[in-house]
């Protein structure tokens, strides 16, 4: 019987490497993981390259992953908001290393490692200092920069009810990245506010099927309830 619950967000993160590279969905908090994220922080990996929108906000989330200095690396596309403080001084302090990438860029080359392509050309970057080392090439007149595909060890995702099987449905913005980042990971490590019984789930709904999924784990508000897996 396939049935990728997992007991604990402990459980779900406990072979989570250093070294690894982890994709954690969100745009800032609409989507944001924050269960597995702490659960992380717990976990002690170091080292970590991390892919998200942006660079975290405020204290909390992805800003305290930040904060316990155990990420190497960061690709995003907004690595500065108004409240992105804890990345600002690591940055300027040279403790951390930022890929900086267009947010079309970022979306379409996880969907690239998620479908298997090699890589694409897109105009995005080109003639700045983000097009610089990478092959480019004119197509029908227009100048374009190949841009290869992100793969993960890990992607951390947020989603509002899976089934046992893995299948899951989101809660309106908070799909953002969630789906081309369950796709692009080795393994994929979901929290969400209920598991529902096979069939509850309409098959109109589910945005990623589960054959994406390795781990679900309930990590919902106070007010949701687990129904029966």
């Amino acid at each position: 019987m396939i049935d990728k619950e997992i007991a604990s967000l402990a459980a779900a993160v406990a072979d989570i490497h250093h070294g690894a590279t982890i994709m954690i969905g969100g745009f800032g908090n609409a989507g944001m993981p924050s269960a597995l994220i702490d659960a992380l922080i717990d976990q002690g990996a170091s080292n970590l390259t991390i892919i998200n929108n942006n660079a975290g906000n405020g204290e909390n989330g992805l800003a305290a992953l930040l904060r316990t200095g155990r990420v190497r690396k960061i690709i995003c596309s907004f690595p500065r908001q108004a409240d992105s403080h804890i990345f600002d001084a690591l940055y300027r302090a040279g403790k951390i290393e930022l890929e900086l990438v267009p947010q079309g860029n970022l979306a379409e080359r996880i969907r690239a490692a998620g479908a298997g392509i090699g890589g694409f050309f897109t105009p995005t970057g080109y003639g700045t200092q983000l097009a610089e080392g990478k092959e480019t090439r004119e197509i029908d007149g227009r100048h374009y920069v190949f841009e290869l595909p992100l793969h993960a060890d890990f992607a951390l995702v947020k989603a509002l009810a899976a089934d046992r099987w893995g299948n899951l449905v989101y809660r309106k913005t908070a799909r953002n990245f969630g789906p081309i980042m369950a796709a692009a990971a080795k393994t994929s490590i979901v929290q969400v506010d209920k598991i529902v019984p096979l069939g509850q789930l309409d098959p109109e709904v589910i945005i990623t099927p589960g054959i994406f999924v390795q781990r679900i784990v309930v990590a919902g508000s106070a007010s949701a309830i687990k129904e029966a897996a």
